[in-house]
């Protein structure tokens, strides 16, 4: 993940709704509202020169339409995260609330910080579909375990029988996924190679390496500080003055997080580099939580390397 060196001299705001988009143009400063179908947008693409930079938000995949039309015809894209932007927004003191406003917001979002941006590409394919089952998955899973609760609960005898078929459902829906997941990445080349990278790491099993190419599929692109933050496990310092605070992670993709916190609990049993490491952590007076999430951290930072030094798998 690189941030483009490309200076832009027009910006393109796009406030992403399910049935249109509200556009606003920099050069013009014109707002325009169009239907989000593609034959529209490949018209407002077609439009655009190379000078410009589109900039919307991530919606739920209802900007994915916008962005093919914009790769298509050869027009930069930013999808921003909408956290950032509303802060964004904050920090000029408006308080108002609309799509016109969100799309001149984006437009002057991408204007001022254009040179840090990292453009849009598209997904490979076979990524995502292996990110649309590896979500799916976790939903299930998730499913699985508040029934199995709910089974478990204090007076739940007289729904028992329903809630046994719905998690014999579960299973076998889940167990069907498991078996598309291996064969997707069994009969992709690139995946493959990834996860015999990532499964040389003691700790990162099937279903880890799974969850961590859908989710992270910029794994051997970034460089070590990036692989952290974007795994929502960079420690950021909480100063002032004379007092230095507790530092804490925060942000980036939660689900990442998730997924590595259980490969974590493993690899420091088992993996003995990560383990001599969370010992000497614990020694020193580190908190569990705090040592377990070092291995986390040391975790994707390896992941990252071994997929980028990936020719030692070839």
């Amino acid at each position: 993940m690189t941030n483009q060196t490309k200076i832009f001299s027009r910006f393109i705001g796009c406030d992403v709704g399910k049935a249109s988009i509200v556009v606003f143009d920099s050069l013009t400063g014109l707002i325009t509202t169009i239907a989000n179908q593609p034959g529209d947008l490949a018209k407002l693409a077609v439009s655009l020169d190379a000078n410009c930079l589109a900039v919307c938000e991530a919606t739920g995949g209802y900007e994915a339409a916008l962005l093919h039309a914009l790769i298509e015809a050869g027009i930069a894209a930013h999808r921003a995260d909408a956290r950032k932007v509303k802060a964004f927004i904050r920090s000029f003191g408006i308080l108002g609330k609309s799509d016109a406003i969100d799309a001149r917001a984006l437009a002057r979002y991408g204007a001022e910080r254009q040179t840090i941006l990292a453009l849009w590409q598209a997904p490979v394919p076979e990524r995502k579909m292996l990110q649309t089952m590896v979500l799916t998955r976790a939903d299930l899973m998730a499913e699985r375990v508040a029934y199995a609760n709910r089974m478990a609960a204090p007076g739940a005898e007289i729904v028992q029988g329903c809630i046994k078929k719905v998690m014999t459902c579960l299973n076998a829906q889940i167990k069907t996924l498991d078996a598309a997941i291996e064969t997707l990445i069994r009969n992709s080349q690139p995946l493959t190679r990834a996860a015999a990278a990532l499964r040389t790491i003691k700790g990162i099993g099937p279903q880890t390496t799974a969850a961590l190419l859908a989710l992270m599929p910029e794994l051997g692109t970034l460089d070590r500080k990036q692989a952290a933050a974007l795994a929502g496990l960079a420690p950021h310092p909480k100063q002032s003055g004379g007092h230095d605070g507790y530092r804490r992670t925060k942000g980036g993709r939660p689900e990442v997080k998730r997924v590595l916190f259980m490969a974590a609990m493993v690899a420091a049993k088992h993996n003995p580099i990560l383990r001599a490491f969370y010992d000497r952590l614990i020694e020193s007076g580190k908190k569990k939580l705090v040592a377990l999430t070092a291995v986390m951290r040391k975790m994707i930072v390896i992941a990252n390397a071994r997929i980028r030094d990936d020719d030692a798998f070839a």
